[in-house]
């Protein structure tokens, strides 16, 4: 089969593409015929050189999710699995490639009514997205700051909190990107580029603040986010596409009663994984929830993708298709 594979930490030229053997399926296992490929933020910061703090090493094959159609099963699986249209969800390592042995307790079933790309564009985003609006409980009315609005995650997010009834602000940045989060149903948007964003936030949040801030971006700017969040209010800071997560001090945050959530509560076992994927998919299919896919590129050219990610290209998801399947 074809493969990415990463042979050493760097630049998006160290994603070659490259032959290696079919995947078996061995106890609890699927292979997957993949035809389309997630693809996240943080996979690039893995590929240029975070791998260690996630316990990854060169040579490997990136990747931790995909949606395509099972082939065949390994000892313990249901033979009812094979030829259904499935995710394989987070947890499923090594998906920039034709094929993937997965977990079977990573495997959920891709509605009738829902294609494999938009589910692909789901599997991370969608279980994460849903975890963090179900954990922070948006109420009607209430402020909500989005940052990283444009994201594959953040364009979730916005449709999410603007379906819960909240007044929602959704910072990114450039015209086009506020465009699009604006389309999504952001009441407000700021741009987080321009000087004196702050300023603005706060006033489109209606002089108060944010009940609840919802951080993508992380660094100096969700510090900065954190400052416009009302006393009381929910943090989620999980997000580090800035090139770490926000520098909140804890303290600070208890003393003014606010409710911090960072990353390690968006790490979820295989059930909630598979449940969380399941609702988001489901709402999908009816309608309610639109993963906005930006830009496909073909399984080869894995490295213009990580270039179009890392250059902020990219306004919702990029994904990676395998030829004559996605």
């Amino acid at each position: 089969m074809r493969a990415i594979q990463v042979r050493e930490f760097g630049g998006p030229e160290v994603l070659v593409d490259t032959g290696l053997p079919d995947p078996a399926a061995g106890p609890g296992e699927a292979v997957v015929a993949v035809s389309v490929i997630d693809t996240i933020y943080v996979e690039t910061q893995i590929r240029g050189g975070w791998g260690p703090q996630f316990g990854i090493e060169p040579p490997y094959v990136p990747g931790g999710a995909a949606a395509g159609i099972v082939t065949a099963v390994g000892e313990g699986v249901d033979p009812a699995w094979t030829g259904r249209r499935v995710v394989a969800g987070p947890g499923t390592a090594g998906t920039y490639a034709e094929q993937v042995a997965a977990p079977v307790d990573r495997l959920v079933p891709v509605p009738d009514g829902l294609g494999l790309p938009e589910a692909a564009a789901l599997a991370h985003d969608g279980v994460t997205g849903t975890g963090i609006v179900e954990a922070v409980g948006i109420r009607p009315g209430e402020r909500v700051l989005i940052l990283g609005a444009s994201g594959g995650m953040g364009t979730l997010l916005v449709q999410m909190a603007h379906a819960a009834g909240a007044h929602v602000v959704g910072a990114a940045r450039g015209g086009r990107k506020l465009d699009l989060v604006r389309e999504l149903g952001a009441d407000a948007v700021v741009d987080y580029a321009e000087a004196g964003w702050t300023e603005r936030a706060r006033e489109a949040l209606g002089g108060a603040g944010a009940d609840v801030l919802l951080d993508g971006v992380g660094g100096e700017l969700g510090l900065a986010a954190f400052a416009l969040t009302v006393d009381g209010g929910r943090v989620s800071a999980h997000g580090a596409s800035s090139g770490g997560f926000a520098p909140i001090d804890a303290e600070v945050a208890k003393r003014r009663g606010i409710t911090l959530r960072g990353i390690s509560e968006v790490q979820y076992g295989a059930q909630d994984i598979a449940r969380l994927l399941s609702s988001a998919l489901a709402e999908a299919e009816a309608g309610r929830l639109r993963p906005v896919i930006a830009r496909t590129f073909p399984l080869a050219r894995a490295a213009e993708a990580h270039t179009a990610i890392e250059a902020r290209a990219v306004a919702g998801k990029a994904l990676l298709t395998v030829r004559g399947r996605g």
